[in-house]
């Protein structure tokens, strides 16, 4: 029986989708837009594909994007509302190779290779957003991109002992040995269930360098439309309270992955007020 490529579109990271505050005439574009973006990130982690079908399956949007060939359902849904708020498909096809990346074993030797695949992986989604708001240019790129590598870099904290039991690590390495620690230290630490003191101490400094990107860039919440402001504070909220939570549980992710609920609602309420605006 050949193997088949599982998907979902039900779940979505970092940014709401289509929210209230998201106008109503934009809500479908969005909605496409993470909708293509979860079904690209599904191809290269769900079901049981071998990793080349993985490939051929993301190389396929990728060529539906350049015109070439015909739309699975998911383009055929995007293409629409590409056509009508005239958004350029480079960022998306800079997903696509950050997923691309994914498949197979994930080591990153420095933080310049960090960066460079949260650019792909993370700051696209910024900018469509801030074009489809008329809110992209020279004023809000650089703190997009501060936002959204972040989050990013949040959520690989956040993750950490899952992305490692895949293979996955992205911590930058050079910076882990300037540490005195190696990969078996990650490995021993996800193996015991807590990371070690310096470990601990490692992911302080990762963990530090996401929330400086993250009060940095909040002042896009100042050069876009008040709507999209509201929004990107309460996302800038939620980022610097999954950094607050780590630090609570000492920069260990292992023994206690952070995550936000209805008691962070106050700190939460906080942060958002403190954002810029």
């Amino acid at each position: 029986m050949s193997r088949t490529l599982v998907t979902s579109v039900d779940h979505y990271e970092n940014f709401p989708v289509a929210s209230l505050l998201v106008p109503a005439q934009l809500r479908p574009a969005v909605a496409a837009i993470y909708r293509f973006a979860r079904h690209a990130d599904d191809l290269a982690d769900e079901g049981d594909a071998t990793p080349s079908e993985r490939l051929a399956a993301l190389d396929e949007l990728d060529r539906a994007l350049r015109g070439e060939g015909h739309d699975p359902p998911v383009v055929a849904q995007l293409r629409p509302h590409l056509e009508a708020h005239a958004l350029p498909v480079a960022p998306l096809r800079a997903l696509l190779s950050a997923f691309a990346q994914d498949v197979g074993p994930v080591r990153h030797p420095s933080w310049s290779s960090v960066d460079d695949y949260c650019s792909r992986s993370a700051n696209p989604i910024g900018e469509l957003m801030l074009r489809l708001f008329g809110a992209w240019n020279a004023f809000t790129r650089i703190p997009s991109d501060e936002v959204c590598t972040a989050l990013q870099l949040l959520n690989f904290l956040q993750d950490l002992a899952q992305d490692w039991r895949r293979d996955r690590l992205y911590l930058p390495l050079a910076e882990l040995h300037d540490a005195g620690l190696t990969e078996d230290d990650v490995a021993r630490s996800v193996a015991d269930g807590h990371a070690s003191d310096a470990l601990a101490y490692f992911l302080s400094g990762q963990t530090d360098r996401a929330r400086a990107m993250l009060e940095s860039g909040a002042v896009l919440a100042q050069r876009v439309p008040w709507r999209l402001s509201l929004e990107l504070r309460a996302i800038v909220a939620g980022g610097l309270r999954v950094a607050d939570r780590l630090r609570a549980t000492g920069h260990d992710p292992i023994a206690h992955r952070p995550s936000l609920g209805w008691h962070d609602a106050p700190a939460l309420a906080r942060l958002w007020w403190r954002t810029p605006k």
